[in-house]
């Protein structure tokens, strides 16, 4: 065998071990997620180097390549798509055109995206948007909101809040022909979060009276006290989210501060004041038996009351719901949440599940036994369209 040949096995097997990442036998369709992933890792690489070399922010190169999957408001047969703002909130909006026989439901979707990426303009969310509006004969208002690290917390919630709250009012509702005690909130990721966190706000906001029928959380994140639990040591590297990237996330959304980004992923970037607080995500009492098998629980190290001050956002229940006491829980509506197996977030959904059904909260669980994190953000595997049918046939029977 020649040099050339030798080289280009050597690349070959180079290139195949950077792609090839181990996945558990029940995940369906391992090798378009594996390539998936490759592709993500690799533009990781690529921001860190070039935000390294000093060219531009880590999440700016990420937002310049979405930009170009981003769909324009583009009408068919079946749903009318318009941009326009609530209340200054940029938002998109789908009515359906057939002939109502009644109000339709209304559902407010919010993306996801780690509070620094993403639009309601890319095409995962405008499919979703679309499908939901026609299955549902429902108004959809997918809403934006600012993203960091430019705006930090609690911008991306009082936006979403802001825009929430402009379409809960009746003349809005009576524009687009929305039964007001028919409209749910939703979110994936990032903006489950969001959403788990505007819904909370609005069950004790005398300003309202409109409270939504249903909330429906698909693999939240709901906290970022505890970055030790089993689903974060089991799921520390498997697609699509890695816990060096979430932690990334969380630190850009509450402060930007690179040292305790570092201090997050050593669990020990709690501040003193968050010791009451650690019982609502304490997942050894939280979790069932059988995701506490060969975990012992180690409660986070506590950092400096300068945390607290600098970065209220760790113990604010607006960026951590799971953080909720039980008496705000218990005002909730009826609830889905979406876990998936394989999501670093899975924990965080179980344990909110918990919380809800302890205070008395009507909780339908979806936890998807092969599924991993943003699986609904990709059509071109199978599992997104298991996954949608099951978050609009839940929606059907309960909105």
């Amino acid at each position: 065998m020649g040099r050339r040949a030798w080289c280009f096995l050597l690349l070959g097997v180079l290139a195949a071990y950077y792609i090839y990442t181990p996945l558990p036998g029940n995940v369906e369709e391992p090798w378009k997620l594996t390539l998936i992933d490759a592709s993500l890792r690799t533009f990781v690489h690529l921001a860190t180097f070039v935000e390294f070399l000093g060219l531009c922010h880590f999440f700016d190169l990420f937002m310049s390549t979405m930009s170009l999957r981003e769909a324009p408001p583009t009408s068919d047969e079946n749903v009318t798509v318009t941009d326009t703002k609530f209340n200054n909130i940029p938002v998109r909006v789908y009515v359906p055109r057939r002939k109502p026989d009644a109000q339709r439901r209304g559902v407010f979707y919010i993306h996801g995206g780690g509070w620094s990426l993403g639009s309601a303009a890319l095409k995962n969310y405008d499919l979703l948007s679309r499908w939901t509006a026609e299955r549902l004969d429902a108004v959809v208002v997918s809403t934006n909101y600012r993203l960091a690290p430019q705006y930090r917390f609690p911008i991306q919630f009082e936006d979403v809040y802001d825009a929430l709250k402009w379409f809960l009012q009746k003349n809005i509702l009576e524009e687009y022909g929305v039964d007001p005690g028919r409209i749910g909130v939703s979110g994936d990721s990032a903006g489950g979060n969001l959403a788990a966190a505007v819904t909370l706000q609005l069950s004790d906001d005398p300003e309202v009276p409109l409270r939504p029928k249903t909330q429906s959380l698909i693999y939240p994140a709901l906290q970022a006290l505890d970055m030790d639990t089993p689903s974060f040591r089991e799921n520390a590297h498997v697609p699509i989210l890695p816990r060096s990237l979430l932690v990334r996330f969380w630190n850009e959304y509450l402060g930007g501060d690179r040292a305790v980004e570092q201090a997050m992923l050593c669990n020990r970037h709690v501040p003193q004041e968050a010791g009451p607080l650690l019982g609502r995500v304490n997942w050894s009492s939280l979790l069932p038996q059988r995701f506490l098998k060969g975990h012992a629980y180690r409660a986070p190290t506590f950092g400096s009351s300068e945390l607290a001050r600098k970065y209220p956002g760790f113990l604010d229940v607006r960026a951590a719901p799971l953080l909720a006491d039980d008496r705000g829980l218990q005002g909730l509506p009826r609830t889905h949440v979406v876990t998936c197996q394989y999501d670093i977030l899975r924990d965080e959904g179980f344990m909110y599940v918990r919380r809800l059904r302890d205070a008395g909260v009507p909780v339908t669980h979806s936890h998807v036994e092969d599924g991993f994190h943003g699986a609904l953000s990709f059509p071109e595997l199978k599992i997104c369209y298991r996954m949608l049918d099951e978050y609009l046939s839940w929606l059907e029977e309960n909105l």
